[in-house]
């Protein structure tokens, strides 16, 4: 009997890891979102619409395009407008991300884009800001204690933003269905069942992705900046702080991409009757996105 492989066999267009597996999917997205292939110009394609994605806005890109922005969100000490712009720069980021790694088998006008990025702007804000506001009129809190609980406040409207943002930026989805595949990569139908699916997934990896990213290290700092080192010299703060966010948001990236696959499998008795009817495959296929 021959032993097990690790990989599946090589077939062209597709991962060599298995992607039924969640530590198939991690070594898979370890290498998208490998920074080294900035720099390969031809190869990074969105796989419906066989465009370029913009640097920036590639998986591989979310990183290090990323962690400045990760960084001025947990700075201390916050003001209005410091809390406004962060928001505002994080949540752009974020759409153009959720934009350029949509699901495109369907086309979706301009003008729904600028809607969900203005809608995820504005929740990130409102929440931001009124739980600034809120803490700061917390009477009870002492100023350090004041101080640990907002850089704690990013994660709560980062989150909610993440998940208006992704719904907002892909609605289109919800009303007009996105394509279903057979096993042989055909076109079985359009569904509107297979793009909830697709959009709880993905909204689901936008909680989990922010969670070590901003929780991890407000409180990783609080014990580094009781050591004498950073005591002595605080201006080693903003640069230890840096790595700390790189380092966070480098682990949370792939185990969050990785909890489901980029092309999820679904029942045919799962989605609309008119597509079950329509093929004799019993589990199809379709692009969740990232």
């Amino acid at each position: 009997m021959p032993a097990p492989t690790e990989s599946p066999p090589f077939r062209l267009g597709e991962s060599r890891f298995d992607q039924g597996a969640f530590l198939g999917r991690l070594r898979h997205f370890l290498d998208v979102i490998d920074p080294r292939t900035l720099f390969v110009s031809e190869a990074i394609i969105h796989p419906d619409t066989g465009e370029k994605i913009p640097m920036p806005f590639r998986m591989s890109g979310f990183v290090p395009f990323g962690t400045p922005v990760v960084v001025g969100l947990l700075l201390p000490n916050q003001t209005f407008a410091s809390t406004v712009f962060w928001q505002w720069l994080n949540q752009s980021h974020n759409a153009c991300v959720n934009y350029c790694n949509r699901n495109a088998t369907k086309p979706t006008p301009m003008s729904k884009f600028f809607q969900g990025y203005l809608g995820a702007v504005s929740s990130a804000v409102t929440i931001a800001v009124g739980l600034n506001l809120l803490i700061k009129r917390a009477e009870h809190f002492s100023p350090a204690t004041r101080i640990l609980v907002q850089r704690f406040i990013p994660f709560p409207a980062v989150a909610t933003a993440n998940v208006c943002n992704v719904l907002l930026m892909r609605h289109t989805e919800l009303s007009e269905g996105i394509s279903v595949l057979d096993d042989k990569g055909n076109v079985v139908g359009t569904s509107k069942l297979a793009a909830r699916h697709a959009l709880m997934e993905t909204s689901l990896t936008r909680v989990v992705l922010p969670m070590p990213v901003l929780l991890l290290p407000p409180l990783i700092m609080a014990l580094l900046e009781r050591l004498p080192l950073l005591r002595k010299r605080p201006r080693l703060g903003l640069p230890v702080h840096s790595v700390v966010c790189l380092c966070a948001f480098g682990l949370a990236l792939p185990v969050a991409i990785s909890l489901f696959p980029q092309n999820s499998q679904i029942h045919a008795s799962e989605l609309e009757p008119e597509i079950a009817a329509a093929t004799e495959c019993q589990i199809l296929t379709y692009n969740k996105g990232l």
